[in-house]
């Protein structure tokens, strides 16, 4: 898997602030995130937290890393030798077709975070981080099928920014708004993307 950042190792302390972090997310939303709230959530004193983090913008940075390599994780797992089958699990891992509640809460916590980089430097570099990974991990896949002879030789980082953007727009809309066909739109119309730019024809 491709990754701009190493990987971290999240001691069980580190682990379980951030499942707290997501459940506050969940239950508060940004805006009224508080650390207090958040060791409501761990069943522990703030000071459990400080001892880690300094403030709650570090916690969410932090946060943000943990969830991306738990989603980069699964990725690797399941993933496997086909370049064509590896994109459209990658797709369906960030946009699926039937987010379960699971995914669309983590969808809505992200989106609200994501929305904080307008105004907020450190997410927005977290989140140039995130994207950069993603687009890494695509352009791999890409790469990949092109030396296998799978996919049209094709510039690899055009193919991974429009699937990004496309996805990051319709994860952001479905999120966002009561649009409930646009996602499902979105995924039909860059598959038929990905068939007209990079599958051979016989």
């Amino acid at each position: 898997m491709a990754s701009d950042s190493p990987e971290k190792h999240w001691s069980t302390a580190e682990e379980e602030i951030m499942e707290a972090t997501y459940r506050a997310l969940l239950n508060h939303g940004y805006a009224d995130l508080s650390i207090s709230r958040i060791a409501d959530e761990l069943d522990k004193s703030k000071a459990a937290i400080y001892y880690h983090y300094d403030t709650k913008d570090d916690l969410l940075v932090a946060f943000l890393e943990f969830a991306v390599d738990r989603f980069e994780e699964t990725i690797d797992t399941e993933t496997g030798n086909e370049p064509a089958a590896d994109l459209e699990h990658v797709i369906e891992k960030l946009l699926p077709l039937q987010p379960d509640e699971e995914q669309r809460q983590l969808q809505a916590v992200l989106v609200g975070l994501r929305s904080q980089a307008v105004t907020n430097g450190v997410f927005r570099e977290q989140f140039t981080q995130i994207d950069e990974r993603l687009a890494a991990t695509i352009r791999g896949i890409v790469d990949h099928g092109i030396e296998e002879d799978t996919f049209r030789d094709v510039d690899p980082s055009r193919v991974a920014e429009h699937i990004l953007a496309t996805v990051n727009g319709a994860m952001y809309g479905r999120a966002t708004t009561d649009r409930k066909s646009a996602a499902a739109a979105a995924r039909v119309s860059l598959a038929s993307y990905i068939d007209s730019e990079l599958r051979r024809t016989a």
